[in-house]
């Protein structure tokens, strides 16, 4: 009897367990959706010819702030999921090609559906597990998080960039 009873309470552990990881990932995939939708809104809302525009010769213009968050979309969130990332070998911001606001909005959409789509497919009892990148040592878990706490750093370093341009930055979505 006292088997059969810790066999049960080690089962339903093992699930509470694995449903809270479930839940933890739906519900950084719904935030990385709504990211989404508020980064487009952004370079949506910059017109095209404003693209190169920088507040000091010291910072990125409009354009690298966000192929710098596509690259770092890419690579974090690749580090959290496994998947391979998509523009291996490529600098995104250091292609002038890139910095219209076409392409910029081709790249940031592509960015976030690989790490929407890589969230869906990976194996949430990964989500503990420890990747090493250089000097960091983070859960995949950890680096889901990250792409999207870099993600809100730039979009934020831009919202000054639109308004130095007189635009009024789009409303923030919380849910």
């Amino acid at each position: 009897m006292k088997k059969h009873i810790l066999f049960t309470l080690l089962i339903a552990c093992i699930s509470t367990t694995a449903f809270s990881q479930s839940n933890i990932l739906d519900q950084l995939i719904v935030d990385m959706e709504r990211n989404k939708a508020m980064s487009l809104s952004y370079v949506e809302a910059m017109p095209a010819d404003k693209f190169d525009y920088k507040p000091s010769d010291d910072v990125r213009s409009f354009a690298a702030q966000f192929l710098h968050i596509s690259q770092g979309m890419i690579g974090l969130s690749s580090n959290g999921t496994g998947a391979t990332p998509i523009f291996q070998g490529e600098n995104l911001e250091a292609t002038e090609a890139y910095h219209t606001k076409e392409e910029v909005t081709r790249i940031l959409t592509e960015s976030y559906d690989f790490a929407i789509q890589s969230m869906k497919e990976m194996d949430t009892s990964k989500l503990d597990e420890v990747v090493v990148r250089g000097q960091f040592e983070v859960t995949r878990l950890g680096w889901i998080s990250k792409a999207i706490e870099h993600n809100t750093h730039h979009k934020g370093q831009s919202a000054m960039y639109l308004r130095m341009n007189g635009i009024t930055p789009p409303q923030y979505q919380l849910f």
